[in-house]
């Protein structure tokens, strides 16, 4: 499995770039007497990485930092957890380069206007009519 990881259309980052470790899953372990290193971390280091330009890597870093972990202990296999935690790393890859869209500054309409301003009027009114009455 040399393709590499596949991050959008444009990004794929080695699997030579992603150091791989292997321990002991937590949780209970029954019975199962032969006990296995079945918990995968993948972690890529960003600032190290020859795939990503200069600006990948500083929009990584700053929402990610500069290590980036996926930790995966679902499965029973060391494979299929291998493979769930470079999907994790993906995922949180691919979101941390997803530009923000631009905010577009509107205005409120007539209705809102119309809704806050009736608002403050029964607010007024109802504070009106807790003051004590006027003496004549």
């Amino acid at each position: 499995m040399d393709d590499p990881l596949r991050i959008d259309a444009d990004v794929a980052i080695p699997l030579a770039e992603i150091e791989m470790r292997a321990s002991r899953s937590s949780g209970p372990g029954g019975q199962h007497a032969n006990v296995t290193a079945s918990r995968i971390e993948a972690v890529f280091d960003v600032n190290s990485s020859a795939a990503l330009g200069e600006d990948q890597k500083r929009r990584i870093s700053r929402r990610l930092g500069p290590r980036v972990t996926a930790v995966a202990q679902d499965a029973r296999s060391q494979a299929r957890n291998r493979e769930l935690a470079l999907a994790r790393l993906q995922a949180k890859l691919a979101a941390a380069l997803k530009r923000p869209k631009p905010r577009r500054a509107t205005k409120p309409g007539r209705a809102a206007k119309e809704r806050r301003l009736s608002a403050k009027r029964r607010a007024s009114e109802r504070k009106r009519l807790r003051q004590r009455p006027a003496d004549d």
